[in-house]
């Protein structure tokens, strides 16, 4: 009963949470005229991703790496399957350029880094985790230097309010409080849940834990759908794939390095690619049959793929 009370109280907190984060987001992106997309990939994907960052160290520190691994690569196949699925049924995202030259790319160098690294060994070692995160630092300099360009004015709907930098602290101190500690509730109550049926490790990372570390994303891209701040909604979405790779098992590996155990071997046999061809997918989505549009087509297929992965996971 009480994992049930939990979950519940998981949701409250990442629905909240994830209204105050986009307010903070877009009160941000006006105070520093930075476009919206960019403090997507970075402010709001680093509170997202904390959830996930939290989880692995204490599951590397803890002995149990599988549950690392996994539940960034399962994040990863959640937040494009799941959310981004999702999100585009509810409504169509219209892409930006900066998409296919900058987002994009980096997502599937990080995605294949990490293949690489963890394919012939099923170890990514300290020295990786730095080579991780220097690409992530090397990154986000790019990103705040040669892409902060003014904002468009038909970037601003009359909803956004310019706040004081003191609002814009608080709200994003309160709202990635309560994405980390409504994911930390919603992931005790389904983890247990889960683990009362038996569920391995390895398993319960790259589904359960996952699917509930990727709630402040689907929370936060829902609810900037619904206040028409579309491109923080994907670009929260690329940016936390790049996060949970570079950021996550970057600093994870650094503390500790992350082995893998026969327990833990579908990751590397089985669900990378997923992550691999999931990620890809969505660049020829952004133009077929739509030149730069994703629209409830696209969802519904990304959707499909991520209940196919997920039913093969459990049978």
């Amino acid at each position: 009963m009480m994992d049930i009370v939990y979950i519940a109280l998981g949701l409250l907190l990442l629905v909240l949470g994830g209204n105050w984060l986009l307010k903070a987001a877009v009160g941000l992106s006006l105070k520093l005229n930075i476009p919206k997309v960019v403090i997507g990939m970075t402010v709001v994907s680093f509170a997202t991703s904390a959830p996930e960052l939290i989880v692995s160290i204490k599951s590397a520190l803890s002995g149990s790496p599988g549950l690392a691994v996994g539940n960034v690569i399962g994040s990863n196949i959640a937040n494009i399957g799941l959310v981004l699925g999702i999100t585009l049924i509810l409504s169509t995202i219209e892409v930006e350029k900066n998409f296919y030259k900058t987002d994009w790319p980096i997502m599937m160098l990080a995605s294949g880094l990490l293949y690489f690294f963890i394919a012939f060994d099923n170890v990514i070692q300290q020295y990786e985790g730095i080579v991780l995160f220097t690409v992530l630092v090397v990154f986000l300099v790019y990103l705040l230097r040669f892409q902060k360009t003014p904002i468009e004015v038909d970037e601003i709907s009359e909803d956004d309010e310019n706040m004081p930098i003191y609002k814009v602290i608080a709200f994003l101190t309160i709202g990635g409080f309560c994405l980390w500690l409504g994911s930390e509730w919603l992931i005790d109550g389904a983890t247990n849940l889960a683990k009362s049926m038996g569920v391995s490790d390895a398993i319960i990372g790259v589904t359960v834990v996952s699917v509930g570390t990727s709630v402040p994303e689907l929370a936060a891209s829902i609810i900037a759908v619904l206040k028409k701040e579309k491109a923080i909604s994907l670009g929260n979405l690329i940016g936390s794939n790049v996060f949970n790779i570079l950021a996550v098992l970057g600093i994870t590996s650094i503390i500790t390095p992350i082995k893998l155990g026969t327990d833990a071997l579908s990751l590397v046999n089985n669900d990378i690619y997923w992550m691999l061809a999931i990620s890809f997918i969505v660049l020829p989505f952004a133009f077929f049959p739509k030149k730069l549009r994703l629209n409830w087509i696209h969802g519904i297929i990304l959707l499909v793929a991520y209940t196919a992965f997920v039913y093969l996971k459990l049978s």
